[in-house]
Parts: C-alpha cells; sequence; structure tokens
C-alpha cells in the first residue's frame, strides 16, 4: 500500500522471468508458494481449492495471478505445482516477527501484553517444520500425483483471539489481553484435505508447538 509499483515489481512482474529462465536451465519441478490469503473472506467452514478467489489486498491478488501464470507453463518435462499455505509460525533462523503467532507470542514475552486487532476472524497456521516437509514431499513424490495442481496446507483453524488465549496459557497467566477494533476482514477456514488424500501429507505440529 506504501509503495503499489515497488510491490507489484516483486510479486509479480518478477515472477514469469523467473518460471521462464526455470524452464529454460532445465529444472524439473516449479513449486509455487502462493498464500490462503486468495480466498480473501469466506463464509464457508472448510475452504478447499475449487473455490472461487476474492483477494483483497494486491498482495493476495498479483498471488493469483501468479498461480495463472505458472499453470500455463506446465508439461511433461516441466511439473508445476501451486501451494497455498496457511500462515506460518513458529521459531526458525531467519524469524519473521510479522505473522499473527509470532506477533503475539513476541507481544506477550517482552510486553506482558497482547494487543489483539479484531479477534473472530479466522486464521489458519502451519508450524514452520510441517511447512517444509510439505515441500520434500512434493520434491519426491510422483510427479504425475501433483503435476498442474493446486494444494492448501494448513494445520489448524483458530480465531485470532483463541490464538492470544493459547499463547498467554504458554508464557503465563500474568500476560494482560486487550481489544482493539480493525479494518481487517480477512477471514477463512481452510480445508486440507485434498493434500493428505492425493499424496498423503499430514501435518504433525500445532500452535502450542510453535
Amino acid at each position: 500500500e506504501l509503495n503499489p509499483l515497488l510491490g507489484k515489481s516483486i510479486n509479480l512482474d518478477a515472477f514469469e522471468p523467473l518460471v521462464k529462465m526455470s524452464k529454460n536451465a532445465g529444472c524439473e519441478r516449479f513449486i509455487y508458494a502462493s498464500s490462503s490469503s486468495v480466498y480473501g473472506i469466506k463464509k464457508e467452514k472448510n475452504v478447499n481449492e475449487s473455490m472461487v478467489l476474492e483477494p483483497l489486498t494486491d498482495y493476495s491478488k498479483f498471488k493469483a495471478e501468479c498461480e495463472i501464470i505458472l499453470n500455463s507453463y506446465n508439461s511433461t518435462n516441466f511439473c508445476t505445482t501451486v501451494i497455498r499455505p496457511a500462515t506460518v509460525c513458529g521459531y526458525s533462523r531467519r524469524q519473521r516477527l510479522d505473522v499473527v503467532v509470532n506477533i503475539l507470542t513476541n507481544l506477550a514475552y517482552n510486553n506482558n501484553c497482547i494487543k489483539v486487532l479484531g479477534g473472530s476472524q479466522l486464521r489458519p497456521n502451519i508450524h514452520i517444520d510441517d511447512m517444509v516437509d510439505s515441500y520434500i514431499k512434493l520434491i519426491i513424490c510422483d510427479k504425475k500425483l501433483i503435476s498442474g495442481k493446486i494444494f492448501n496446507i494448513g494445520g489448524e483453524n483458530k480465531s485470532v483471539s483463541d490464538i492470544a488465549i493459547d499463547v498467554k496459557k504458554i508464557i503465563g497467566e500474568n500476560v494482560k489481553i486487550f481489544y482493539e477494533k480493525t479494518n481487517d476482514n480477512r477471514s477463512y477456514h481452510i480445508s486440507s484435505k485434498k493434500i493428505f488424500e492425493e499424496i498423503g501429507f499430514k501435518t504433525k505440529k500445532n500452535i502450542k508447538d510453535s
């Protein structure tokens, strides 16, 4: 929002050249990390891969456009697969503190106070270890099972308020939770049934583990 042209150059304009270079270099598989945010606001209890995309932000709109671009390059010699991950949580060596579970944990640990914007919005999350394991599964499984396909991948679906309560239980009862109104209405509850049924992948960890 601060710099739409810069955002477009990173998240959309750079994508097709990368796909072309990968294919020309002899790459056999291209796994694209899209985002479950492409679904926008959904009332359905379990959002699956066949549902209409309603992206709300430039970022999620570009993610949806890149999915279409990638699919057009799929062939027998260049297997393309789209993953729509939930929000990643947990510790990593290149730590992100701008995602919901990590934000709330950081606030709780350092400030003894969690500020929740809204609270009723549903947020699907996936532990970083499960995210990595899903990529490994896609790299080693039969290409015929994943060629040209799209998979949701998520662990727990919880409201932001419930996540804050979980964080408080882990960090300590002295942590206070405050609620503020927000204009961020993104809310969705993704289903990861397809990736389990078609390639046998299932997450092992949850928000409390992270």
